[in-house]
């Protein structure tokens, strides 16, 4: 497993956990910029954060193994599942008859995923695996054990699909290269990230929080966090970047597809588009003015990329409508799409924005 290397902390102590922390292949992930964000917090003062955006929850990890309160949120459900199961969970692992119980496949299920992705995703056994281990999961009586399932379950399936989103179906051969991840089954994907991350769960003596929210609904004169990292989406130079897109799988898998729908219409059985307004042109702008004004009381760190609308300075603009002083911290970066020989890299400037005041 690739790991962080974070000088800076100490062998042995909490901050050295975040160096054991999966990575988990994920649009627009900070987990190889983790150290210099890393650098950045630990200049600030601060006790608690808001990450606002958490997708794969590396920064909230990187939070919380900093010893702070951490709310952490995404308004995607198998995001939030992954902070549950990461950042709220205290204690909780999955224990050898938990995982006995979540094997077993000689229970009465539902066969949704059978039927509806037959020939789009994965082999029939992998398929039929997905609806049992599904039906399993809701019987465990814990819902950080629910979570931590479910997040050994999405990292399975991604390593399991050759491009690690799901936008393509039928006959993925020509993706196959030999790699180990595409060998093995998801159920043996399974145990092995069940064992992963038992391993990342841990206490920091902090009452972590977990959100499903939008981020406009979320109360921050109830948790008024000191600190509030943002990652929204981008609105990029071409193409798009819904998350739904890439991610309806896991998404849909999250709730067993139930309030979901599935356009029919489609070859990989999308979901419904969820809307933010960060992802347009027309709304973005606005949005940003509307965040950064939301969480005015609190210092502020935005990531964003030059590769993005609105630009660096139009940000920086915005945000000093809101804070006294604001720092802009820029890092050279290459994106990475593809796999092995087809890799292709996309160079741009990561910039951290801090408002205080």
């Amino acid at each position: 497993m690739e790991q962080l290397i974070l000088p800076s902390f100490e062998k042995g102590s909490s901050s050295d956990r975040i160096n054991n922390y999966p990575l988990l292949r994920y649009m627009g992930s900070k987990y190889k910029l983790i150290p210099w964000i890393h650098e950045t917090l630990n200049s600030l003062e601060f006790n608690s954060a808001f990450d606002a955006f958490a997708g794969s929850s590396v920064v909230s990890y990187l939070l919380k193994s900093m010893n702070k309160r951490v709310y952490s949120n995404d308004f995607l459900k198998f995001s939030s599942l992954i902070s549950k199961a990461v950042i709220e969970n205290k204690s909780e692992i999955i224990d050898s008859t938990d995982l006995s119980m979540l094997l077993n496949e000689n229970v009465k299920s539902d066969n949704f995923i059978q039927k509806t992705f037959n020939q789009v995703f994965y082999s029939k056994d992998d398929l039929f695996f997905l609806d049992k281990v599904s039906h399993n999961i809701s019987r465990l009586s814990s819902p950080y054990k629910r979570a931590l399932a479910y997040t050994a379950l999405f990292r399975s399936c991604l390593k399991k699909q050759p491009r690690g989103v799901f936008t393509i179906s039928g006959n993925l051969d020509k993706y196959n290269d030999g790699r180990r991840d595409l060998r093995l089954t998801i159920k043996q994907h399974f145990i092995e990230q069940v064992a992963i991350y038992n391993n990342v769960v841990f206490d920091n003596d902090q009452e972590n929080i977990t959100f499903n929210l939008d981020i406009f609904d979320f109360s921050e004169k109830m948790y008024k966090p000191d600190l509030v990292y943002l990652d929204p989406p981008y609105v990029p130079p071409s193409d798009d970047n819904c998350y739904i897109k890439r991610y309806h799988f896991l998404e849909g898998l999250s709730k067993y597809w139930n309030g979901e729908e599935i356009m029919e219409n489609t070859k990989v059985k999308k979901i419904k588009k969820k809307f933010t307004p960060f992802s347009y042109r027309k709304t973005a702008i606005k949005a940003f003015d509307e965040m950064f004004d939301k969480f005015n009381d609190s210092t502020l760190i935005l990531s964003y990329s030059s590769n993005a609308y609105p630009d660096l300075e139009t940000l920086t603009s915005i945000m000093r409508n809101h804070k006294s002083s604001v720092e802009v911290k820029s890092k050279p970066y290459k994106y990475h799409f593809g796999n092995h020989s087809t890799v292709s890299r996309s160079k741009v400037n990561e910039y951290l924005i801090i408002g205080q005041g």
